[in-house]
């Protein structure tokens, strides 16, 4: 009797726990609903624009935590459609499929399994937003999410929405939000938008300065910059969806950055929030940079013999690369920001988890392994778009601007600060020009003129190189 009272006692704690929790995600949404004065029987509408892996888990981590609450929020995705999934893709899908009773079981009650077995004999060509419907994004296969609702009529995802993500990779999204605006033309409210994207582009009239993707949806769309944040950190897709602790920051104005920061924190993914929208923005492109510069290392180095009975095969090989473009990224964030010692640990952070696991150290990786090449471009199966490959020419481009010329230290006189980036530079001419075979990082590496990397971070600390005029104006 004693063991069954207790038994009783606990159920019944436990289904306490679980309403309290439902109810403090219901207050969240709430909250947020009165703060966007929405009224009862008006649902607040989120929209996540592009497919790719993050963007996937975004919208899905929103729909697992709120979908259930259907009369006060709607949750779905935009995905370009047409896509098809080729044979080997579907054949590895239909393995992840099979290897997960939960997955299999959600696809049998829904009807959705047999289409699977089709394709997997070469029966039915299967879509890619025709997959992301029952939870399974095409640059993420081996992670399946929820089931989301997939819109594939641009139009008819965004018109009304009331919060979007955006989740294209920053070379698409100028191009799909000045479309975007088109269908904003006649709205009374305005949208708040939360992007994603980490990458850059340089502009170079009237003055050099860094184009982030928050800065091309203001100019393309014409929402307010205050109405526009960042959310980024040291972040795999695949690892949040699976409830890894992580952690990330919002960014932007004070108004959305603290309410937005509560919805979307959860125990294993706590969001703080920031008012230094676009410098952490660019932070969360410079990284990609360097990430395709270690890809590089790690294989070659393993290639090359000379250089592995120097270093007794990788550990001393990868302190001397990190140790390098640690300081060009800190002599860079000298010129960006005014404070850049409160960004040394978001930094560094985000450079670790990328150089561990991210794509662009894969695809560094993949090059000098042969398993792909340049003439493929920064668009791969099954991982999308190759952000650092962009960051690589935009950063370099600004950064030989010699109206920002900075003293050298030796020569005493004016030089653009990409000369006191060699790695940048050899990236540059490895990735865009192609002046340079993949090995050539090494050289750069063991190029025997190089200063020692304190004295570029004792540069950066001891001279005043920071341009306000780089970066722009900041949303309060």
């Amino acid at each position: 009797m004693t063991s069954s009272s207790e038994e009783m006692a606990q159920s019944s704690h436990a289904i306490g726990l679980i309403k309290s929790s439902n109810d403090s995600v219901e207050e969240k949404l709430d909250e947020l609903r009165r703060l966007m004065g929405k009224t009862e029987g008006d649902p607040l509408r989120i929209v996540g624009v592009g497919a790719g892996a993050w963007g996937s888990v975004f919208t899905a981590l929103l729909q697992d935590s709120y979908g259930h609450l259907r009369d006060k929020v709607l949750i779905r995705i935009w995905r370009r459609p047409g896509k098809i999934v080729d044979k080997a893709t579907a054949e590895h899908l239909f393995e992840v499929i099979n290897s997960r009773e939960d997955v299999l079981r959600r696809l049998i009650r829904r009807c959705a399994y047999l289409k699977y077995v089709e394709a997997r004999l070469g029966d039915r060509t299967l879509y890619a937003d025709e997959i992301l419907k029952d939870g399974f994004c095409l640059n993420m296969i081996d992670t399946p999410v929820c089931p989301l609702k997939v819109v594939a009529n641009l139009q008819e995802a965004v018109w009304d929405a009331d919060i979007v993500i955006n989740g294209l990779p920053s070379t698409e999204t100028r191009v799909v939000f000045e479309e975007i605006r088109r269908y904003w033309k006649e709205r009374i409210t305005v949208p708040i938008i939360i992007s994603l994207a980490k990458g850059i582009e340089a502009e170079f009239v009237p003055e050099p300065r860094i184009i982030t993707p928050t800065l091309m949806i203001n100019r393309a769309t014409g929402i307010p910059i205050e109405n526009i944040l960042y959310l980024g950190g040291p972040n795999i897709a695949s690892e949040i969806y699976n409830k890894e602790y992580a952690n990330a920051r919002i960014c932007g104005a004070e108004k959305w950055r603290k309410p937005l920061a509560k919805f979307l924190r959860q125990p294993h993914f706590i969001v703080w929030d920031n008012g230094d929208l676009v410098t952490h923005e660019v932070m969360g492109g410079l990284k990609n940079v360097y990430a395709i510069g270690a890809g590089l290392i790690y294989p070659i180095k393993r290639k090359t013999k000379v250089l592995t009975a120097l270093t007794n095969e990788s550990a001393t090989s990868k302190s001397v690369y990190f140790a390098l473009c640690t300081s060009e990224m800190i002599f860079i964030t000298h010129l960006l920001a005014e404070e850049p010692e409160k960004l040394a640990g978001p930094l560094l952070a985000d450079t670790y988890v990328t150089l561990l696991k991210g794509r662009n150290a894969w695809y560094g990786q993949q090059l000098a392994e042969g398993g792909l090449n340049l003439e493929m471009g920064d668009s791969i199966k099954g991982k999308g778009m190759i952000q650092g490959v962009s960051a690589v020419k935009g950063f370099y481009e600004l950064l030989s601007q010699s109206s920002l010329s900075v003293l050298h230290p030796e020569e005493n006189k004016p030089v653009a600060p990409v000369e006191l980036c060699p790695i940048l530079k050899m990236l540059y001419k490895i990735l865009i020009t192609r002046e340079f075979p993949l090995q050539a990082i090494l050289d750069a590496l063991r190029d025997e003129t190089m200063h020692d990397p304190k004295d570029r971070i004792e540069i950066a600390q001891t001279h005043v190189f920071y341009r306000s005029s780089l970066l722009g104006n900041q949303p309060k």
